[in-house]
């Protein structure tokens, strides 16, 4: 039981996570664009959840090379704030760090 648990938990952080981060790009459609711009401009904002559910496919598949790349686009997003608000680096970096630790413990199990 626990096996599943420590299995299941970084990859249902790892979805979680970019649900959570999909929520942002909805702020598009308050802008007043055009459908079409709305759209394109919808599309565009969700990169940065392409490149999460990109880094939990090799996660899924190779453990270690997938928490790699949670805790470089932890530091990453550290590295990208202009200025650092410690409360949205914990809220976008924390759970990167967290799911990448877990994705290395649920390996070693």
């Amino acid at each position: 039981m626990k096996n599943k648990i420590l299995f299941w938990l970084p990859r249902i952080l790892g979805i979680a996570f970019a649900l959570f981060i999909s929520i942002f790009a909805l702020d598009v459609f308050g802008e007043g664009y055009p459908w079409y711009e709305a759209i394109l401009a919808f599309l565009i904002h969700l990169v940065p959840t392409y490149i999460a559910i990109i880094i939990l496919l090799i996660a899924w598949k190779w453990p270690v090379i997938g928490s790699i790349g949670y805790f470089a686009a932890g530091i990453f997003y550290i590295f990208v704030m202009n200025e650092i608000d410690w409360v949205a680096v914990a809220i976008i970096s924390g759970p990167l760090f967290l799911t990448g630790l877990l994705f290395i413990i649920s390996r070693n199990k």
